[in-house]
């Protein structure tokens, strides 16, 4: 299949790359890293990327502006579901092409390369180009490891023999420099780290170890963070003995509405975040809700997936 998308991209001279809302890293990263790679592979066509960026991805390559495209194929990478698409007048577009690592949801029309045993979807954009004649150089090497770094917080999570295959072959080709990239994407400013503490200090803790904070735009301004600070920090509460589930709940006053990012170690989430505007990984998912009541029903549903975790947990190692 991953020939087939390189002569779709070959046939079209016009080529829009989009992914989803709440920008990330891996999202960017794929995006960016085929766009680089189209362009130098075919200097012809026109190529751009596209959606909201963030200041906090500054190391990777800036976004083009949305435009209105004739005849334009749109790649949409990193997103299982239409609502959550970064693009505007989805319909406009001649025709898709899907490449996610996310779990099936929809159908967009076009072809679909889905692989959710991937560790991002910066691995899979390294597998089409590697198995086609699209370019790979040191810039888009960097770009496509940055992604699967971040996506799998320095390949804890998610990563795979192949995984680590790529990685292997991106260091003995190009010789990244692993401490700049690293410094990229986990060097933090000093409100963060306190904001960090404060959520360690402050987080609830239920007898069937769901994890939760919310954190008001109150504390947000207190910390000088913005909003998305606390999505950010979420990986670093993996290994909370009490805990196998943990969720932030962040108020973002700006856009009217209440981020909620949950992680697992164990539980599998990702369908309770699919009732309340959101979705993703089976461990890490994401939602967007209007009201904190929203907010602490999903915190209800995701207690009741803790319990019925460890009741078979418990059924099974008396087996």
């Amino acid at each position: 299949m991953l020939k087939e998308i390189y002569k779709k991209i070959k046939k079209y001279d016009t080529i829009v790359i989009a992914r989803h809302i709440g920008v990330d890293p891996d999202a960017l990263a794929s995006q960016m890293a085929l766009r680089e790679s189209i362009r130098k592979t075919f200097p012809n066509k026109s190529v751009y990327a596209v959606g909201s960026g963030s200041t906090k991805f500054n190391y990777l390559p800036k976004l083009d502006k949305q435009d209105e495209y004739q005849d334009a194929l749109l790649i949409i990478v990193d997103t299982p579901d239409k609502k959550r698409i970064d693009v505007n007048n989805f319909d406009s577009f001649s025709d898709y092409i899907k490449i996610d690592h996310h779990p099936f949801v929809e159908n967009f029309g076009g072809i679909e390369y889905i692989d959710d045993t991937a560790s991002s979807a910066s691995e899979i954009i390294y597998r089409l180009i590697e198995e086609t004649p699209l370019v790979l150089d040191y810039d888009i090497a960097r770009i496509i490891f940055l992604g699967m770094v971040s996506d799998t917080n320095r390949f804890l999570f998610n990563s795979s023999s192949n995984t680590f295959e790529v990685v292997t072959k991106l260091l003995k080709k190009f010789d990244l420099n692993l401490p700049e990239l690293y410094s990229n994407i986990f060097m933090r400013p000093l409100n963060e780290v306190r904001l960090q503490g404060y959520i360690s200090q402050n987080m609830n803790v239920t007898e069937h170890g769901l994890g939760w904070i919310k954190i008001t735009n109150d504390v947000i301004s207190k910390f000088g963070v913005d909003v998305g600070s606390a999505g950010n920090l979420i990986n670093n509460f993996n290994y909370i003995e009490e805990v196998i589930v943990w969720v932030f709940i962040s108020e973002d006053v700006k856009n009217n509405l209440i981020k909620i990012n949950i992680r697992s170690r164990g539980p599998v989430i990702n369908h309770v975040a699919e009732k309340y505007n959101g979705g993703g990984h089976r461990l890490a998912s994401g939602a967007k809700v209007s009201c904190m009541e929203e907010a602490e029903a999903l915190i209800e549903e995701l207690e009741d997936v803790c319990k019925d975790y460890l009741e078979k947990m418990g059924d099974s190692n008396e087996d």
